[in-house]
């Protein structure tokens, strides 16, 4: 199986590939996707889309695990967010991807244990759970990564 992590933002999206086998689980590829804030909305969900299907046409993940928005201040910023994270839907839907849901309390909890650790704490497991030499920077991409293995190990308990 192979996850596709994402941590969906406007300015910054983190993504994340992860290959589960039987025996091992393997951190393919992460990193973010960028647009710039000087350019129109509808093209940087543009660029979003295009630089996603990018990743999914290299990669060929079969899953997505896309983190849901929990916003209480910004409603400005929670809007634009929101339309990134469903062109990001949109495109996963159209190239066949399963999609999984996760809040960020979620993430922290499966990957803590806690779901209301800090940022640094969920880094700190993503690299002993994959045993990386250090934290994935950045943080985009580290929550991306975070977003992946929430999945993974959903995915292994009884429904």
């Amino acid at each position: 199986m192979i996850i596709l992590g994402i941590d969906p933002g406007t300015a910054t999206t983190g993504f994340a590939i992860l290959k589960q086998r039987s025996d091992s689980l393997q951190l393919i590829d992460y990193g973010c996707i960028r647009t710039k804030a000087e350019k129109p909305h509808h093209e940087r969900l543009n660029e979003i889309a295009k630089d996603l299907t990018d990743i999914i046409n290299k990669y060929k993940p079969t899953t997505c695990a896309i983190e849901k928005l929990f916003f209480s201040k910004n409603i400005k910023t929670a809007m634009t967010v929101s339309e990134a994270r469903g062109v990001l839907m949109q495109q996963a839907s159209n190239a066949g991807l399963d999609i999984y849901e996760y809040t960020p309390n979620e993430v922290k909890s499966t990957v803590t244990g806690d779901g209301k650790a800090d940022k640094l704490q969920v880094q700190k497991m993503v690299k002993v759970i994959l045993n990386l030499r250090e934290i994935p920077k950045p943080d985009d991409a580290a929550d991306a990564i975070a977003i992946a293995l929430c999945h993974l190990q959903k995915s292994k308990l009884p429904k």
